[in-house]
């Protein structure tokens, strides 16, 4: 008896070993620079560095779609968007299909995703979920539950989704492996902090990007077109929490009606108490422009300075909530078992060209954070410049479980890459390919392929072009479709660019690209 009883210890401990838990924590719009570990001018965040200092940093990993929706589908499906069906904001997602859970819950995996679900249908294949609706809110956000009921869970929107997480470990058949998607709403705009973080950051001033003040001049289409500035397009009332009635006189500034309302709704969210000191803190930020009325580049220093300090005190909540799933697991003896990722559904603008969001194929909205720890399996401080995608997600998962990723999925497996079995990945280019322009931020569709030293953009329904050398001109401020010296790399990237079409099975954009 004592025999089988070991022997039952040891395949279970084997078997653990084989197929560790699973946390995947993606939080939404979290650009690199907002990540200590990868720039340490901003903000410090010990917690989710601790993950990149105890396994690996990705500091080549991009998304094929840089939108909410699409990123999630493709986190799912392991395809790009014209695959998944998920091209916009706007889309339903099929959940018939089988996706990253039913996997998972096949190989023997308790599943749950809760927070930010973004697909307007709802999950399938998870044991158990709990999702916002859409965004979101901050504060005393609704959540919908498996029985299809939508209730209000008092709180800040990272403390409750973390609070529900949590709990879902706890109450998990211990003997059975998990894997736990966790999706933060946060940082997604309107930036709305704890109030904790807002009194520390309000007072902070942050380093101004090289490109805050670029301007359209000599740029293309899409430069011109977008509406992704923070001078013209972020709100004072919305998106920075300014009471209308200090810009009363300031015909310039003076908030539309449905700014007010949204300010309003943001407000009113908050605890009585809360809401005082908001209002006091931000009122800080309404006397400057009253008295000041800046325009042009002042204005535009204050607004940047404003959407720093709330855009990273929202990420302080997400690095306190990473260290309350990093100490759980310590805390039950998980670590050593347990994977745990950290990302973000896409990259985004803090200031680069003036602006903010995301979108285009550039690097600062395309890239991605991603870090990966698994101990003993996983070498502590291991970075990786090898270029990466999330499509690449859905199969790591798979593989780190011990099943096959199916053959619809588009991407490869980044376990033999992380574990040090494999140096580099064969795929020299990554594919991208944005569609969504009438909504928000005007940003006119575009294909996009990238390697290690250039990249190539096509924005076909304006029917121009975008070569950038991204070893000599990180920011990509120098187009050299034209310049003479580069038509070979021209011609190559295009040719490149057709093959990663012909791949991935996307002719959505008739002809080929001359």
């Amino acid at each position: 008896m004592k025999l089988l009883l070991l022997a039952m210890l040891v395949s279970s401990a084997l078997a653990g070993q084989q197929t560790p838990n699973i946390i995947y924590i993606m939080s939404d719009d979290h650009d690199n620079d907002a990540i200590s570990a990868y720039n340490k001018q901003f903000i410090q965040t010990p917690n989710i560095d601790r993950i990149a200092r105890e396994g690996a940093k990705f500091n080549k990993a991009f998304v094929g779609n840089s939108i909410c929706s699409p990123a999630r589908a493709t986190l799912l499906t392991g395809q790009h968007s014209h695959k998944n069906g998920v091209k916009n904001n706007f889309t339903r997602f099929d959940s018939s299909k089988t996706n990253i859970a039913h996997l998972l819950t096949k190989q023997g995996y308790q599943t749950a995703l809760i927070g930010k679900w973004h697909l307007h249908s709802y999950p399938t294949g998870f044991d158990y979920w709990r999702i916002l609706p859409g965004m979101g809110q901050y504060f005393d956000t609704r959540m919908i539950t498996m029985k299809g009921d939508t209730i209000i869970e008092k709180g800040y929107s990272t403390d409750v989704i973390t609070n529900d997480a949590l709990q879902w470990l706890d109450e998990i058949n211990a003997q059975k492996p998990f894997a736990l998607f966790l999706h933060h709403k946060a940082p997604h705009r309107n930036f709305v902090p704890a109030l904790k973080h807002l009194e520390e950051f309000h007072k902070k001033t942050f380093p101004v990007p090289a490109t805050l003040y670029n301007d359209s001049t000599g740029r293309g289409s899409a430069w011109r077109m977008q509406t992704m500035s923070i001078l013209e397009d972020m709100r004072l009332c919305s998106d920075l929490k300014i009471n209308p009635k200090y810009l009363e006189g300031i015909p310039e500034l003076k908030p539309d009606a449905n700014e007010v309302a949204t300010y309003n709704a943001i407000m009113r969210r908050m605890g009585e108490k809360d809401r005082a000191r908001f209002e006091e803190i931000y009122a800080e930020r309404g006397k400057v422009l009253q008295e000041l009325k800046p325009k042009g580049h002042e204005l535009l220093k204050y607004k940047y300075q404003w959407y720093m300090q709330d855009y990273l005190a929202c990420i302080a909540s997400i690095d306190e909530s990473v260290g309350r799933v990093l100490d759980y697991l310590d805390q039950n003896e998980l670590s050593d078992r347990t994977v745990v990722i950290y990302t973000s559904d896409q990259g985004f603008y803090l200031g680069e060209n003036g602006w903010f969001d995301k979108r285009f194929a550039y690097d600062v909205s395309m890239q991605t954070p991603l870090m990966v720890r698994w101990p003993e399996h996983i070498k502590a401080g291991f970075v990786s410049n090898t270029l990466v995608q999330n499509i690449d997600f859905a199969p790591t998962l798979l593989d780190f479980a011990g099943a096959k990723a199916p053959g619809s999925m588009q991407g490869v497996s980044l376990k033999s890459l992380l574990t040090g079995k494999q140096r580099n990945l064969s795929r020299k280019y990554l594919y991208y390919h944005y569609y969504e322009y009438g909504k928000d931020h005007t940003v006119i569709p575009h294909l996009a392929i990238r390697g290690d030293q250039y990249k190539l953009i096509y924005f076909y329904t304006v029917n121009e072009w975008e070569l950038y050398d991204l070893v000599a001109d990180p920011a990509e401020q120098r187009n050299l479709i034209r310049s003479t010296r580069h038509q070979q790399v021209v011609n190559q990237m295009k040719n490149e660019l057709n093959k990663l079409r012909d791949l991935y099975d996307d002719h959505e954009v008739a002809g080929m690209l001359n």
